[in-house]
Formats: structure tokens, sequence, C-alpha cells
């Protein structure tokens, strides 16, 4: 059967890579080019030919910086996905218009755009996976691309099988056809009939990207190496092994620096940092950076050796500049990353101890928290105590470990949302409540030993919840500290 051994080849590498379950929900990306097409038919012979239950939904992101074409594009895809029976999701924006507004990177804020309209769709159609059409040709231009800008290993590592779409989120980006080049996609295309819309502007040699796809990469195979391409590839394949390594040390230690943080300004133990192998100090930087959701594409390994040299000298107070207007300087033993901001926002709070029974002040979050106890011997009785105000709850007392604490969300945390079938990021949760990412991380969280047990204004912890067998009951109130 025409294109059975892409597809099968495509199960392998899905199932070896970890990609998604054979049943998952799926978010397609797809622009109507051959690559997304390819994906889409390859994703629904899966199932056809091999027995797999993915649940497909197309998400086509129409950027309107080719006029006629962009629409062509769109009606195309629209077309498609009723002709497969399969849902869609079609979205408009004025990229240009927004680029001059915010006097940014047209490039960077349709990335932008385009990601944060996956992932709303992923939340509405309850899916955990964004699938898109990267091939092997794409990352071997993505990593010459990186080399030549200048990049570090992270960038050598090219582009990934799998990675969350953004800092702490369980919404993951897949690229199933990483291992097939731009040929075998083409030569699928045509063994199985797909139509598809070319994009005429890939074809120009005014942007560096295309000029490296159309130019440079021909010459390299002519002239040195006719299978550079694939050795562009195995290079970012050992170079992500090591990338891995090095990430996962990272997570271990990130929180460990941290001396305080907010969404303007984040503050890190200097003597520690320094104190690490220098590609660990490197990486830690590079993820302190990205918690601030700045465009990490004009983060080069240049700016990170400018950090690190700063770690490395014994004068206090000098800076260097990032992208997206942020600055890092050293100020004795702090490292303090900054970005730009006319509206300057509260400090995190730091690790509060909570009065029960009492009333508890929380001046750096400008809120006040009263505990008071009551002892109730008629279930009945409980239901006089439910509240239609997001500051005010009650929780069962008997299922709390004191001491009580408020503090900022931390990396990793997880609760269980009242009603919820299991645990969830708070982060996640956060996202799916439309709290902006600029106001997360001043969301104050109440804990007990065993971690939180309201993220206050939002959601008490499913464990905290009054039952009918409750008979200590904790009521607690939050209220702004000029109320």
């Amino acid at each position: 059967m025409p294109g059975s051994s892409l597809v099968k080849r495509l199960a392998e590498n899905i199932e070896s890579d970890n990609l998604i379950p054979r049943d998952a929900r799926v978010i397609v990306g797809v622009s109507g080019g051959p690559d997304s097409m390819a994906l889409l038919h390859a994703l629904l012979s899966l199932n056809r030919e091999l027995g797999w239950s993915l649940a497909l939904h197309v998400a086509h992101f129409n950027h309107g910086l080719r006029d006629s074409d962009a629409d062509a594009d769109a009606a195309f895809t629209e077309a498609a996905a009723d002709d497969l029976d399969l849902s869609r999701t079609i979205e408009r924006r004025d990229i240009a218009a927004l680029a001059e507004n915010e006097k940014g990177s047209i490039e960077e804020i349709a990335r932008r755009e385009r990601y944060q309209f996956l992932e709303k769709v992923c939340l509405a159609e309850g899916a955990r996976h964004i699938a898109v059409g990267h091939h092997a040709d794409d990352n071997a231009e993505t990593v010459l691309h990186r080399i030549l800008r200048g990049t570090g290993l992270r960038g050598i590592a090219g582009v990934a099988p799998s990675r969350p779409i953004h800092w702490e989120s369980d919404i993951c980006i897949i690229r199933p056809l990483l291992p097939f080049d731009r040929q075998e996609i083409r030569r699928f295309l045509d063994e199985e009939g797909i139509a598809y819309r070319e994009d005429t502007s890939n074809a120009a040699l005014d942007k560096t990207r295309n000029r490296i796809r159309n130019a440079l990469l021909p010459q390299l195979e002519r002239e040195f190496n006719p299978q550079v391409r694939d050795a562009l590839c195995r290079l970012a394949e050992q170079a992500r092994w090591a990338e891995q390594y090095i990430r996962e040390t990272v997570q271990k230690t990130f929180e460990t620096l941290i001396i305080s943080r907010t969404d303007q300004e984040l503050v890190l133990n200097a003597q520690a940092l320094a104190r690490k192998s220098r590609i660990v100090q490197t990486e830690l930087i590079r993820s302190a950076i990205t918690t601030f959701e700045v465009g990490e594409q004009d983060l080069s390994f240049g700016h990170l050796k400018r950090i690190v040299d700063l770690l490395a000298e014994p004068v206090t107070g000098k800076r260097t500049t990032l992208p997206g207007g942020m600055t890092a300087r050293v100020v004795y033993n702090r490292l303090i990353l900054s970005v730009p901001t006319e509206e300057p926002r509260e400090t995190i709070a730091p690790q509060v101890a909570v009065h029960v029974p009492g009333e508890t002040v929380l001046p750096m979050r400008r809120m006040v928290i009263n505990c008071d106890t009551m002892r109730v011997t008629d279930p009945q009785e409980l239901a006089a105590l439910h509240s239609d105000d997001p500051y005010e709850e009650c929780l069962d007392l008997d299922n709390l470990h004191l001491p009580l604490i408020v503090r900022g969300r931390q990396h990793g945390d997880r609760f269980i949302p009242l009603g919820a079938p299991g645990t969830k990021k708070i982060s996640d949760f956060l996202s799916d409540a439309k709290v902006a990412p600029c106001d997360r991380d001043r969301v104050a969280v109440l804990c007990d030993q065993l971690g939180p047990v309201w993220i206050i204004g939002h959601r008490i912890d499913d464990r905290a919840k009054l039952t009918y067998i409750t008979r200590e009951v904790l009521r607690i109130r939050a209220r702004a500290l000029d109320a």
C-alpha cells in the first residue's frame, strides 16, 4: 500500500520517543502546505492502517501577512478538514498591525501569537499535544542557522521532538515528522495523491532562513559534503543527549538559587551560581531568562557568556544588556535579571507563617488573612458556611497538617482542584483560569505541610473540602490590607 512504509516508521518513531499515546487527543497545526498536510494524513493513516484511535482537531492560524494567498490557505485548510470530517479552528490576526503597535519583530510576534492560539485551542478541546510538521531538513537548517548566528549547546541541539509550549506547561509541541526529510514527505504526498498549497515566499532569498535553505545548504552539498544535512542532524541528536543531562541537573538546582522573584525581576544567589561548572551556569541563566517569557530566538551564547563573565569578576555593579530590553547585573552576591517596566509590581511574598486562629498581615502582598476555628455538631450546619466570596473559604481542619504558610507558587507545584478527578499543576490551573502570565507569580498559595490547600481567590484543594463527617472547621478570609 502506498505510504505504508512512512506510516509504519512514523508509528515506531512516535512510540520510541514517547510522543503521544495511541488514543491521544491531538491538535494538528495545519498551514495547508506540504509538510503539515503530510502530517495530518499520516496521523489519520495511523488510525486507518494500524488501528490507533487518535482524536485529531485541525488548527489553522492566518497571520494576515500574505493577503489573498493567506486567505486562500485558510480556505483550503477549512475545506480539507471538512473533507476529512475533522473538527477545526481557524483564526486570523493582523500581525503586521500588532508589530507596528508594539514596535517589535514581525517574526517574533507572529510566533508568539501562533503559539498562544494553539494553546487556546488545546485548552478548549481538552488536548495536551500539538503536532506540527517540522522535518529533518528543517532541523538541519535550524542547526546551521544557529551556528552562523552564534549559539550554545542548546542551540546546536536543534529542533526537539517534544517540548512544553511554555515554561511549566503540560501542553507539549510534538514533531512526529522530524526523522523524515523533505524528499520522503513529498514522495508520500505524491503516492497518496494529497493536495497541498505552496508558499511561494519560501523560494525568495530575502530572508536568512530562505538563503540557508535555497543557497547555502545546496552549495555545501555540492562542494563539501553531499550528506551535510544528515551530519547536522546527527550533531543535533548528540547535542540533545548532552543538553538533556544538563537540563535535568539544572531543574534540580534552579529553585535553590532564587533569592526573590517578581514578574519584572529575578534575583539569584550569585556566589552559589558561580560555584557551578560553566556549562551548568550557562543553562541555569538561560532557564532564568526564559521564566520571563521573553522571546528566546535572539538569545545567543554570547549573551549568556557575558553573564557568566560578570559572575567571575570581583567588581560589583557591572551590567550587560539582553534581548527584549532585559538587563543582567551583579550586585555583591546577587545576580539580578530585570525586564523594563513602567509599572513596578509588588515583590512575591516570602514564606509567611499563618496564625491559626488569628490575623496574619502580608505587607508585601498588601493582604491580611484572618483565621478562626469552629466545631460543628450537626452536618446541616455546614451548608450555612458556604460563601460566594472567592476570598473566603471553609476547610476541614482535621484534614490539614499544621502549621500553615502563605507563599508564591513554585516550580512543579501541584494540587487537586476541588471537584477535579486528579492532580493538576498550579501553572496549568492558572492558565486554564485565564490568569494573565504577568499575574501568575503574584498569586498567593496557602499551604500546609503536605502542600497547597488553597490558591487564594481561586480554588481549594479537594482534600481540604468540607464533608458530612467534618467536625472541626477552619474559616479563612483574605482581604486587601487597606480595605
